[in-house]
């Protein structure tokens, strides 16, 4: 390489690349062209001609103003030319700053510049002009234009041309030029990282054997999705998510090469057509190279994925591969013995006798694992019907199937063995429902994973619940009540005694909740809470948790007598099953404690009731209860694709039998990348809320009809469901068309309280 003349090192080292590194302005522009290395500016001035003190030169691309501010330490004029009007802004303000008084800020494209006065000495192009000759007109008779060749990537040829009466004549090709940036410098011209932060993640990185990138994810609390879609902007390369390839998979092609290659590397060839290979990878920093000389005649398209996307597709298509493997080398053939097929079952983990369970089978229940988390599933189905086998996941309360598995019936039953010994159940029995636990490890996070088996027409189901274990439940704060319920929620837990009661049916989030005013006390330290649970769903640091083993007689009402010995200042009880378990979270309340607990009905009155059926003296429920909150679960509209809606009149008019207000409005979500395209992402908890105040404790005690407990309540201030959902509808957090999934008929109108309908 040609040495840099000695005017041009004393320029390059006059100004700090710092200066001109991203701020807030360009973090959404900024590329390896608009602000290029330091390497890469030394290199450009090696192969342009000299630059005299009294020439005039131009910069198109000008970009962070890095080069530009390097040229005018060697012209007597230096004209930045650039189309983004606010990255010109700000190059402006830091040329001004640095006193660099002989550079012009233009902003405009190349082809609408202004003809400068007197004409340029030198153009240089750093970035790609499709015209050239549109250029021509900006350099004097004689002069030189220097600009980028070749394909539009990240190592372009850069060339020389000179002005004559004709036009431009080309003189030359003066080299390659790198403008590709590692991901460390990327991150840290976005300012998300310093020298500091990055010499700490390469020494955790190494000690934990494991990536810089996921390091640096974790210790900066990035979302995956956007690190990469933003690496992927600033590398060039296109981004993509694994739901869209793998319907599309070629395992032929994947076969091809070495798997040692590919897993080094960090590519998988997905595609081959009309001569060019598509390869994913989930290092930005990945060279294809190699590749490209393994494929000769073939060009090579390199797409970017997250890493739990990469570790999909491997796992598919390792899956196919080692599936086809199985079939040749364990299959039953029509002409093979009842022995071999014996031999079948017990490489399948068919054969309960037999331990030794497939990799193949093992591997199968680890990419459905895999592909639960990356879709933040809260539960997998797996189930049988005839010869049809279906996969399925729960996310935001939906199922949805997971088509990419084609599993026989034998497969899946090997499956379900897998499943059985991992949770440590019977492998030999199918006729009775088992259920068990295990765990899920995936780098620093941990799950814990409920499983039920169930035996069914055509074989086993088998159910699996993913709990993630992180130490830390939400908070009051972030479950998204209203500031009004969440307050009067946080109260509760501050007083001194009293029964505090969750409800709804299996699934709507009643342990979430509680799970949140357990995190909020753990964070205040003040107070001893103990928990009884069956099982233990989250782990939550500072909070002694205890599990029910009813094999050996300890279940909730022998934790509650224990527990009150202990000086405990809130118990937890996991759930009131029975009139013993009741009877011991009113006597525990009655004697000093703050006692939190659910119970399987449909709204806050009906708890009353299914207390009564329990067998508790209604002044014991009147003297101790003190709230309780029923609740559902409603999808959440994404944030990023939120819009305003046109309200459903059949549910309009169910909702507002006398005509809906006139300034009533709603939202819903059009569908995105960030949510998959159903406009719905994570979901939120719709209350009822039954603060027990004297009338409702005088009503409990004389024990009415629920139908006048109710619009007792309902006079006493009872907050219900639908005014919780209709608050969340105007603000936009859910949709008009979750109303009819979360109440019944009769509570979609306004309720009548006292014989006349509530206010609307």
């Amino acid at each position: 390489m040609k040495r840099v003349y000695p005017r041009a090192l004393e320029a390059l080292r006059s100004v700090s690349r710092h200066d001109f590194v991203s701020g807030s302005d360009l973090v959404p522009s900024i590329t390896g062209h608009s602000i290029p290395r330091e390497e890469t500016v030394s290199h450009i001035l090696s192969l342009l001609p000299e630059i005299e003190p009294d020439q005039v030169v131009m910069h198109v691309g000008g970009g962070s103003g890095y080069l530009a501010a390097v040229l005018s330490g060697l012209a007597h004029r230096v004209i930045y030319l650039e189309k983004n009007a606010v990255v010109a802004e700000a190059a402006r303000e830091r040329f001004f700053r640095l006193g660099m008084h002989n550079v012009d800020v233009l902003v405009a494209s190349a082809e609408d510049a202004p003809e400068p006065d007197p004409l340029c000495d030198l153009v240089l192009c750093t970035t790609f002009i499709t015209e050239r000759h549109v250029l021509a007109r900006l350099v004097r008779q004689g002069g030189h234009l220097v600009c980028l060749e070749g394909r539009a990537g990240p190592v372009p040829s850069l060339a020389m041309f000179v002005r004559r009466e004709a036009g431009l004549e080309r003189v030359r090709t003066l080299g390659w030029v790198d403008f590709n940036r590692n991901v460390e410098q990327i991150l840290i011209d976005q300012g998300l990282v310093d020298d500091k932060i990055l010499a700490e993640a390469k020494a955790e990185a190494a000690k934990q054997n494991c990536r810089l990138l996921e390091v640096l994810r974790r210790k900066l609390n990035l979302e995956e999705m956007d690190l990469y879609r933003s690496l992927a902007s600033q590398r060039g390369m296109t981004f993509t998510d694994a739901d869209g390839i793998l319907p599309e998979l070629h395992p032929a092609l994947f076969r091809r090469f070495s798997r040692t290659f590919l897993d080094l590397s960090r590519l998988i060839p997905i595609a081959e057509e009309d001569g060019r290979i598509t390869v994913v990878t989930d290092d930005p920093d990945a060279r294809t190279d190699q590749l490209e000389r393994l494929s000769p005649n073939q060009v090579v398209d390199c797409l970017l994925v997250t890493p739990t996307d990469f570790r999909r597709l491997w796992s598919a298509l390792d899956l196919t591969a080692k599936g086809r493997n199985f079939v040749a080398d364990h299959g039953p053939g029509p002409e093979q013995s009842d022995h071999a097929n014996g031999s079948t079952d017990q490489l399948l983990g068919n054969d309960p006798k037999s331990k030794h369970v497939s990799p193949y089978l093992v591997s199968v229940y680890e990419a459905i694992l895999l592909d639960a988390v990356s879709e933040k599933a809260s539960d997998i189905h797996i189930e049988q019907y005839g010869d049809r086998i279906r996969i399925r996941l729960r996310v935001d309360g939906d199922l949805h199937d997971l088509p990419q598995y084609q599993l026989s019936p034998r497969e899946i039953k090997g499956v379900i063995n897998v499943i059985k010994l991992r949770a440590e159940l019977n492998i030999a029995e199918h006729r009775l429902p088992q259920g068990g636990r295990s765990r899920l490890q995936l780098g620093d996070m941990a799950y814990d994973l409920r499983i039920q088996t169930q035996p069914s027409l055509h074989g086993e189901h088998a159910i699996i619940r993913l709990l993630p274990q992180t130490g830390r439940a939400m908070t009051i704060a972030e479950l998204g009540m209203s500031p009004m319920i969440g307050a009067r929620y946080q109260r509760l837990l501050d007083n001194p005694a009293g029964l505090v009661l969750v409800v709804g049916p299996t699934g709507s989030g009643k342990s979430t909740t509680l799970y949140a005013g357990l995190q909020t006390l753990a964070d205040d330290g003040r107070r001893k809470v103990i928990t009884v649970e069956d099982p233990i769903e989250y782990s939550i640091d500072n909070i002694q948790q205890t599990r029910v083993r009813s094999e050996i007689g300890f279940g909730f009402a022998n934790a509650m007598r224990a527990f009150v010995r202990e000086d405990p200042d809130v118990i937890l009880v996991g759930e009131i099953r029975d009139q013993e378990t009741a009877l011991e979270a009113i006597r525990a309340s009655q004697t000093g404690h703050v006692v939190l607990s659910t119970l399987h009905c449909n709204d806050a009155v009906d708890s009353l009731q299914r207390l009564y059926d329990l067998g508790i003296h209604p002044n014991s429920i009147a003297g101790e209860l003190l709230a309780v909150i029923a609740q559902r679960l409603a999808k959440r509209i994404c944030k990023h694709c939120s819009q305003p809606a046109e309200p459903d009149p059949v549910i309009l008019s169910e909702v507002f039998p006398d005509g809906p207000p006139a300034d009533f409005r709603c939202f819903e979500g059009a569908g995105c990348d960030k949510c998959n395209g159903r406009g719905t992402q994570g979901r939120v908890a719709i209350v009822e809320y039954m603060e027990v105040d004297s009338d409702i404790r005088n009503a409990i005690s004389s024990q009415p009809p629920i139908g006048e407990l109710r619009w007792r309540a309902l006079d006493a201030g009872l907050v219900t469901m639908r005014d919780s959902a209709l608050d969340h509808v105007i603000e936009g957090i859910i949709p008009l068309s979750e109303l009819p999934r979360i109440l019944p008929r009769e509570r979609m109108a306004p309720e009548v309280r006292g014989g006349r309908r509530s206010q609307q």
